[in-house]
């Protein structure tokens, strides 16, 4: 869609008139109307394109642009990630290991635990392959311990959103410490002194509360629809030991991509030392997709095959799994067409340059240009990249040291994840796997991704004074 030109120009004024009300209709056909989110979010992305004078023979292709890239890796993540759920869940190994942290933190401090066990397991796993593995555990530990749901899923969803945001070998952070030229060592320690910071106050301290609020029912979304005598047969009560190592699985291959990809970035020649065999299949056995497909066939063989247990009953277990996660994967989907039509429209990149004018401070307008775009038009990534590109140059021209450098990344980075709302994909990956309606959504979810947003920000603002000290 980079070629795309529109049938009249509306200024950024008027896109971002567009944007606003775009998102209005979205609110209203969901809350007033209970249209289907998957069907509303359609209607508005036709309705927005057509607005914005997208060419009628161009519309399909407009609304595939955002709709297939975020449905193709969304299906895969999901539907791998539901299926070994599944296995974890029927087996009853979510309810072992829930019982162990229980028996071991106590039920006062489990919800704990599972958040620092989501902060670790999110250093390489990306926030949504990485909370779709850990949900089956979630489910089980706030049904062994009762109250609130959200009180124990925020804080863990948290802790990965903090890590995917602001510590390499995550994309964002890395792609910005590339366009700035920051130091990635230092990008990703002191991306480390931002991400638990933040993933404390916004997850533990004020997440937990957050979730106390609302009295959502812990979702049967993994649950299946296959019958009792099924799950039945399925049931083995596994070892802790082997529900751990299942999880720890994905992570220590995802861990092999993104080693080797930070340590291409120190070679002399990255593209050769990739191309190197050994490299080549290494890499490609933690791409994420590939690491959750192996993991899901080790489940299948542990927990199942191994066991005695029937070809057709294994089957018929992972069959169960893909049912119920189809809307989530249609709706999250469709959030990546609102989101995508919005980006084809420009008005990221008009929001962007009319900021880039003000002459605000180098690690204020990074954050507020990445925040706005954000904003507008949903996808953090974009937004990133689109701050850190405009700002570059600012930057390059600077007399700016490495800390600071590092600082403006992570400041970037903190924009780039605020207030995410209903173009934005997450949202509603977030809102169908934790049984929330939009408005209750946006009540939560929207509120602590600002907070995260802000509070990075603070931390970037202080490591840029100390760099500034220090320099």
């Amino acid at each position: 869609m980079d070629d795309l030109t529109l049938m009249w120009d509306l200024g950024t004024g008027g896109l971002l008139l567009l944007a606003a009300g775009a998102v209005a209709l979205l609110l209203v056909l969901i809350m007033a109307f209970k249209v289907h989110a998957f069907l509303a979010l359609m209607l508005t992305s036709i309705l927005t394109a057509i607005a914005a004078g997208i060419p009628f023979e161009r519309l399909v292709e407009a609304l595939g642009f955002g709709f297939n890239p975020t449905l193709g890796s969304v299906m895969l993540l999901v539907a791998l990630g539901a299926m070994l759920g599944r296995m974890i869940e029927a087996s009853g190994g979510a309810k072992v290991l829930s019982d162990a942290m229980i028996a071991r933190f106590g039920e006062q401090r489990a919800g704990l635990a599972l958040s620092i066990a989501s902060l670790l397991m999110g250093f390489p796993i990306f926030f949504d392959a990485g909370l779709v593995v850990m949900m089956p555990i979630i489910y089980a530990v706030s049904r062994r311990v009762g109250g609130s749901f959200l009180s124990i899923a925020f804080p863990a969803a948290i802790a990965f959103s903090a890590m995917h945001i602001f510590v390499p070998p995550h994309p964002g952070p890395v792609s910005a410490a590339a366009i700035y030229g920051a130091d990635v060592g230092l990008v990703l320690v002191l991306g480390l002194v931002v991400a638990i910071p933040v993933w404390y106050v916004a997850g533990i301290l004020v997440g937990s509360r957050i979730g106390t609020r609302f009295d959502i029912p812990v979702p049967t979304i993994l649950d299946g629809k296959a019958g009792d005598e099924d799950v039945e047969a399925f049931r083995s009560s596994p070892s802790v030991g082997r529900i751990i190592a299942l999880l720890l699985l994905p992570l220590v291959l995802i861990l092999l991509n993104t080693g080797l990809n930070m340590a291409a970035s120190f070679q002399p020649d990255p593209d050769a030392f990739k191309a190197e065999p050994w490299v080549a299949v290494l890499r490609t056995l933690g791409e994420t997709p590939v690491a959750l497909l192996i993991t899901v066939f080790v489940s299948m063989w542990v927990l199942g095959w191994g066991m005695g247990k029937p070809g057709a009953l294994v089957e018929r277990l992972a069959d169960s799994a893909l049912g119920p996660i189809c809307s989530v994967v249609l709706v999250t989907g469709a959030g990546g067409m609102f989101g995508g039509v919005l980006r084809a429209t420009g008005i990221g990149d008009a929001v962007a340059e009319s900021l880039n004018g003000v002459g605000l401070p180098a690690i204020v307008a990074a954050f507020l240009i990445s925040q706005i775009v954000r904003i507008a038009q949903g996808s953090a990534t974009v937004a990133l990249t689109t701050a850190a590109s405009l700002m570059t140059g600012v930057v390059a021209a600077g007399d700016y040291n490495a800390i600071e450098i590092a600082a403006i990344v992570l400041a970037t980075a903190a924009g780039s994840v605020g207030f995410s709302h209903v173009n934005d994909s997450g949202f509603w990956l977030v809102s169908r796997f934790f049984g929330m309606d939009m408005k209750q959504t946006l009540s939560t979810w929207t509120l602590l991704q600002g907070l995260m947003a802000v509070l990075g920000f603070g931390l970037s603002l202080a490591i840029y004074a100390i760099g500034g000290v220090l320099g």
